[in-house]
């Protein structure tokens, strides 16, 4: 049986690897790095094989903005309709909470800080809209629905380079619905 040197380098998890991406794609997003730099550091990190390797690649950004959206937000109502729409800050979970009532998300004029947006639905009766950008990939696998299966038909032509929304929770009495905006 061989042991590693004391000072061999650390490994890190793909959760690490993801949350270093993010991190740039923020930095970038805040215009702390010219697009080349993020191309750059975008690959070294990709390719980090290890601890030190990535956090090289972070190496001189500044601390995380404090000011940007928060990562989760909840939407509830007892009763009556949810409705939210225009161009608003999406966080990287929402979660929406109705006992009655119906719920309208339109995601199209949205603005996304994060590449994947998890959406729970926690609904007893009264369905459910959500409106989702024309490049936006879908995935509604671990939604629980009691009465209505869900109405989404994907586009013929799926587009590459929107947000990957996935939508999972538990549905008592109502239909989603999911489509795609037009362009």
């Amino acid at each position: 049986m061989t042991s590693l040197p004391e000072n061999s380098p650390s490994l890190f998890s793909e959760d690490d690897r993801d949350a270093a991406v993010l991190r740039l794609q923020e930095a970038y997003a805040e215009g702390h790095i010219p697009h080349e730099e993020l191309d750059e550091r975008l690959h070294q990190v990709l390719t980090a094989r290890t601890d030190s390797e990535l956090v090289s690649a972070l190496a001189s950004l500044p601390a995380e903005n404090a000011g940007t959206t928060s990562t989760i937000a909840t939407i509830a109502a007892a009763g009556g309709r949810i409705k939210r729409g225009g161009a608003w800050r999406v966080p990287r979970i929402v979660k929406v909470e109705s006992a009655y009532g119906r719920v309208r998300l339109d995601l199209s004029r949205a603005v996304f800080e994060h590449p994947v947006v998890d959406i729970e639905l926690q609904l007893g009766t009264g369905g459910a809209k959500i409106t989702v950008p024309h490049d936006a990939v879908v995935e509604y696998e671990d939604l629980h629905t009691g009465w209505k299966d869900t109405h989404y038909k994907p586009p013929r032509r799926p587009r590459s380079g929107g947000p990957r929304i996935r939508i999972f929770g538990t549905m008592g009495y109502g239909r989603l619905k999911i489509r795609h905006v037009r362009r």
